[in-house]
């Protein structure tokens, strides 16, 4: 299996990177982890052999404005789309005329899933739990091909983040704040914070990711937050675009 970064800020691009997506290539499927303007590099890494699910956490649009691009792809075996109670109702407008191409258009069959209600479909382990955040925020755990994996964007410390981390292989969990900071009205992690949750669920490696871009202004202030993480959690990595991680 494969984990391949496909951009890492939060917020907004910038030199460092794109906005924030994931991808997860197993056996039998891809899996794509939330829709920012770093699923742009889809194509590089997907074939059309296999179906492809797409993941999205939240409705914050640094997370799903990569949705307009929907029709550069090419997904034979068709999309799934799985989102927090709701979703339906808000790509149906988000994903319509006169914003971007209709789903119903696109040159692909794709469809609408809102988690954790209809997880039950998937051909893979996935299980869905909301997040500490401005919003309805959902953290997600996969498991397939005999690993786990935990996808934590856009929270603050929370019991579920470490539900959903406990003994994964790997852990991926967002790092909008540096060392010290934090916000209880815009909820975020810093990399201790990562790091501890990480610790407390028995993780076996961590990647931080979704960088705000207004407070990582360069890849070496992302590499100094490594290492803060590292000093509680030894096996953290902070995450560049092209990042790429077998496990």
């Amino acid at each position: 299996m494969k984990v391949i970064f496909l951009g890492t800020n939060g917020w907004y691009d910038t030199q460092t990177g794109n906005t924030i997506c994931s991808l997860i290539q197993s056996r039998t499927c891809d899996i794509i982890l939330d829709a920012g303007n770093g699923i742009h590099r889809v194509p590089e890494y997907i074939d059309g052999t296999k179906p492809v699910f797409l993941l999205l956490s939240h409705f914050h649009v640094d997370h799903i404005e990569g949705l307009h691009i929907l029709a550069k792809f090419r997904f034979p075996l068709g999309l799934v789309i799985a989102g927090p109670e709701g979703s339906r109702a808000i790509l149906g407008t988000f994903v319509n005329i006169p914003f971007t191409m209709p789903l119903a258009e696109l040159p692909y069959p794709a469809r609408i899933v809102e988690m954790p209600a209809e997880a039950a479909g998937f051909p893979f382990s996935v299980e869905a739990l909301p997040l500490r955040h401005a919003s309805l925020t959902l953290g997600y755990r996969i498991r397939i091909d005999g690993r786990t994996i935990a996808y934590c964007p856009d929270t603050g410390y929370c019991e579920n983040a470490v539900t959903l981390a406990r003994s994964a292989d790997l852990l991926i969990t967002e790092c909008a704040y540096k060392q010290g900071q934090s916000s209880e009205s815009w909820p975020h992690l810093n990399p201790e914070t990562a790091a501890g949750i990480a610790c407390q669920a028995g993780a076996k490696r961590l990647v931080l990711t979704h960088f705000d871009a207004g407070v990582y202004r360069t890849l070496p202030e992302r590499t100094a937050s490594e290492a803060v993480a590292a000093e509680i959690f030894p096996a953290s990595e902070a995450a560049r675009d092209g990042l790429a991680l077998e496990l």
